[in-house]
């Protein structure tokens, strides 16, 4: 067991031995490697102090490399548009067509971007390419203009819209491959013009469009300029306007198609903020035409105002139509339109005074009236003129309602374009249709006051006088009935009514005073006055009653009745009465018949039958009466 314990701490010394052995081995080894790492230490540091200012010179040097080549990459980009210059001036000063419409525009797109980078720069040394590019430039854009001309006309040759208003088919548009084209060239052309730095006005593609588009619009519709003053030249100088003899609608009808279509080709090939503005500088000559045409035509109208205002009214209805269409539209050309109108309009307005004053003026002008108590004829003239406004009635409804009610009365309202307004001209919601009946009843009473006021100048005798005053009332009853004045005029029915009422009663006057005869008051005092109806009469009886004086009383009243009631009578047949008129007043002399049969039956047994003062019994006159 000891033996066992020696042998095994024999071996653990053996091995602790050659450990401690182990370990002064690596002691010797550490010493070394610190002495070597002292040394690599030491020739570190002596590297370092050597290479040291060499790292920093490679450092400055490749930053300078760096700026180097940033700087040459600048010199490149500046070069750039200068070493382009002479390659784009060989293209921009060729023709487009020659070098290819696509080319040219990339050529002209290179030289814009060129241009815009060396003003960027504010390099003072890039002045003169800029000055050289920007002259380049300019030329391309100008051939690129010519282009853009001769695009235009080769679909500008003028046309006849007389074809178009007859046949109803649209008017010719741009294709759309040529709208295209026209886009593309018009975007460059005006952007050059915005880098130019132009002030407001159009660019020079939309002055080419508006110059060659608009004398296209105008050498089309010279024709029916043409035709609207041909037409409206008189043959008769008395011959009355008819609606639509004049060419004007046809003109009018024109210009919108026309305008229509070009708006149609300006929105395909100009930007938004340009539609309205182009539109306007297109249309400007036309339109002149087309104004210098209504001032002639006014002037026509002026001249003869009585006969053919009614081409006022219809020129009012045509243009204000078209205006309306086109500012429906495309927003434009109403104030244009208007302007134009302008003449015209007020020409209408001052003929609705002067047509009142016409009819005043002619009837106090007449030296003599139908001694038959006929009509006059400018009672159906003023008649047949009322009929023919109704055909304008919108174009009336406007000037009347600028007018305000009434305001046709007074000639100075209407003779100046400056005059100041009145409270009514600003009554908007008037209603037209009763403006225009106020104006015909205007019209009418100055007719009939003035014509009864000439009667009784120049007629003599009331009943005559009441004639001629029925028969031209009834005159403008009957065509007030047969036409579209009859819905128009229902509220001046109670005023004709008036005025026949007045004539009857004029009429009637001299039978009332013929009657004045048959009165038979004076014999009553001196008995019981018999019933005059529903019982038997003694006629002998009461004439036994008078004494002799006034038994020739009653004689002398049926003699100055006969002689009166027959004067009537055949100046009754003599007058020319209208069929209306002849059975009014006759029936309302049923009075005389009746006061006739009260004094017959009491005092017909004067002469005994004989005939000699009762002239009549009273079935004649009964008969005599039914006959008139």
């Amino acid at each position: 067991m000891l033996a066992t314990r020696r042998a095994a701490h024999a071996e653990e010394s053996a091995e602790v031995e050659v450990l401690f052995a182990n370990v002064k081995k690596m002691k010797a080894v550490t010493k070394k490697i610190e002495a070597s790492m002292a040394r690599l230490e030491q020739s570190g540091r002596t590297v370092q102090e050597a290479i040291g200012p060499v790292y920093g010179n490679t450092q400055r040097l490749q930053t300078q490399n760096d700026n180097i080549d940033r700087i040459q990459a600048a010199i490149g980009k500046l070069r750039e548009p200068i070493d382009m210059q002479d390659r784009e001036e060989r293209i921009l000063r060729s023709r487009p067509d020659r070098v290819g419409l696509q080319e040219y525009i990339s050529s002209i797109d290179r030289t814009s971007q060129a241009l815009r980078s060396l003003k960027s720069t504010n390099m003072r040394s890039n002045q003169q390419v800029i000055s050289n590019l920007t002259n380049l430039l300019q030329i391309g854009t100008e051939n690129l203009e010519g282009v853009f001309r001769d695009m235009l006309r080769e679909d500008s040759q003028p046309i006849e819209p007389l074809k178009q208003i007859t046949t109803g088919k649209d008017y010719p548009r741009m294709s759309s491959n040529k709208a295209s084209q026209l886009r593309t060239v018009n975007q460059h052309i005006a952007g050059y013009a915005s880098q130019a730095a132009q002030t407001n006005e159009l660019a020079p593609s939309a002055k080419v469009y508006a110059h060659e588009r608009g004398q296209y619009i105008m050498l089309s519709l010279q024709n029916l300029a043409t035709a609207s003053k041909s037409t409206a030249r008189k043959v008769d100088a008395s011959a009355v306007y008819r609606q639509g003899s004049n060419g004007i609608g046809s003109y009018a009808q024109g210009l919108q198609g026309m305008y229509t279509a070009e708006y149609d080709n300006i929105c395909h090939i100009f930007s938004r903020d340009e539609w309205g503005p182009v539109l306007l500088a297109t249309c400007q000559s036309s339109l002149a035409a087309f104004a210098s045409t209504l001032r002639d035509l006014d002037a026509h109208v002026r001249e003869n105002i009585l006969t053919d205002c009614y081409l006022a009214y219809e020129i009012i209805e045509v243009v204000s139509g078209m205006s309306h269409h086109l500012e429906s539209k495309t927003g434009e050309l109403k104030y244009a339109l208007s302007e134009a109108l302008k003449p015209v309009r007020e020409t209408a307005k001052s003929s609705l005074s002067i047509l009142l004053n016409d009819t005043r003026s002619k009837v106090q002008q007449m030296q003599a009236l139908p001694v038959d108590g006929s009509t006059v004829p400018l009672t159906t003239e003023v008649m047949t003129r009322l009929q023919l406004m109704t055909a304008y009635l919108p174009p009336l409804s406007s000037i009347m309602r600028s007018l305000g009610d009434g305001g046709w009365s007074s000639p100075s309202a209407t003779s100046s374009t400056t005059s100041i307004p009145t409270i009514k001209s600003f009554d908007v919601g008037a209603d037209g249709k009763q403006l225009f009946a106020h104006y015909a009843t205007d019209t009418i009473e100055i007719l009939i006051s003035n014509l009864e006021s000439r009667s009784r100048s120049l007629l003599r005798g009331k009943g005559l006088q009441g004639v001629f005053l029925a028969n031209n009332i009834c005159v403008v009853g009957r065509l007030i009935r047969n036409s579209e004045l009859d819905s128009l005029l229902q509220g001046t029915q109670p005023k004709i009514d008036a005025w026949r009422k007045k004539a009857s009663t004029s009429y009637n006057e001299a039978w009332r005073d013929a009657t004045k005869e048959l009165l038979d008051s004076q014999y009553t005092a001196r008995a019981a006055r018999p019933p005059s109806t529903g019982v038997a009469v003694d006629s002998g009886a009461i004439l036994k009653s008078l004494n002799s004086k006034d038994r020739d009383d009653v004689k002398k009243k049926f003699t100055n009745f006969n002689t009166n009631f027959d004067e009537l009578v055949t100046k009754h047949k003599s007058y020319k009465m209208e069929p209306e008129v002849r059975q009014t007043l006759a029936g309302e002399l049923s009075f005389v018949g009746t006061m006739y049969e009260r004094f017959w039956q009491r005092y017909h047994e004067v002469d005994k039958g004989r005939g000699k003062y009762v002239k009549y019994d009273k079935q004649q006159m009964s008969a005599l009466l039914a006959g008139l």
